[in-house]
């Protein structure tokens, strides 16, 4: 797999929220790093073989390891980087309780509900409508 030393290797696409979220914890945290952008139309098997589960962006290696889905990356960023820039997320446990509330909350209520999946809605629409 590849990735495999220090450095780390963000595989996303331009147009990926979750993707644009990892790339700017890296970019505060002044973290250098090699950017891979994805085809989702045509999958690299890099992506399918490091995100089996989801076949999803963003994806991020560094030792070797794999991460996926965003919040975990940037939480590894954070703890993986101390002294890396500056914090992304509060030092105290109830402020970052709920800056990552917020944060689910955006990305499951804003960004998912208006997701990039016309077909999706025409189908429960038509579903709807017919029954």
């Amino acid at each position: 797999m590849s990735g495999g030393g220090d450095e780390l290797k963000l595989l996303s696409t331009w147009f990926s929220p979750f993707g644009s979220r990892v790339k700017l914890a890296l970019h505060l945290k002044g973290l250098s790093y090699e950017y891979v952008e994805e085809d989702l139309m045509n999958k690299s098997q890099l992506l399918l073989e490091s995100n089996p589960v989801h076949k999803k962006v963003p994806v991020l290696f560094h030792k070797g390891k794999v991460l996926c889905e965003s919040m975990i990356i940037v939480n590894y960023l954070e703890e993986a980087f101390p002294d890396a820039g500056p914090s992304l997320l509060p030092s105290d446990p109830y402020e970052r309780a709920i800056a990552q509330f917020w944060a689910a909350f955006i990305e499951t209520k804003v960004i998912l509900s208006t997701s990039y999946r016309p077909a999706e809605c025409v189908c429960v629409y038509i579903y709807i409508y017919i029954f």
